[in-house]
């Protein structure tokens, strides 16, 4: 018989997926406990659907991502800094003062765990940091770091 999982099921299988499960192990387990329902051609209707649905918000979000990088590309980020007499910052910029800054001037929310710094920046100066916006989508940021 078979069923489409309305959640994961460990050595069974994942939401939404269509198996093949024998009649009594559907029957007594999988249809009373609601974790599956039959696939007949209505069921299959609607998880095809619900699938398209879902591609097509992730196409939009990848959307998304991309012209915010290259909105990322024309811009360039001050961050005002204390420094020391030959340029040395006490401390370093972190990845969520970039964020505040983007946020700011520019009304460009990015998370700060999606801001990745190589090495810290501990110097005034101009400087280039990755953001990973999307599934293989990354702008970068300019950075001037000035006292």
């Amino acid at each position: 018989m078979k069923v489409i999982l309305k959640d994961n099921i460990k050595g069974v299988g994942k939401k939404n997926e269509v198996i093949n499960a024998s009649d009594g192990y559907a029957r007594n387990f999988l249809f009373p406990k609601k974790l599956a329902i039959e696939a007949t051609p209505e069921n299959m209707q609607k998880l095809d659907s619900q699938n398209q649905a879902k591609q097509y918000k992730k196409e939009i979000e990848k959307q998304n991502a991309k012209q915010i990088a290259k909105k990322l590309e024309t811009i360039i980020v001050e961050i005002k800094v204390q420094a020391g007499e030959n340029g040395k910052i006490f401390g370093s910029v972190s990845s969520k003062e970039i964020a505040e800054c983007l946020e700011k001037e520019h009304k460009i929310i990015i998370d700060k765990k999606k801001i990745d710094i190589e090495e810290p920046i501990k110097v005034l100066g101009l400087r280039t940091v990755e953001a990973k916006l999307f599934e293989g989508v990354t702008g970068k940021i300019k950075i001037n770091v000035v006292s």
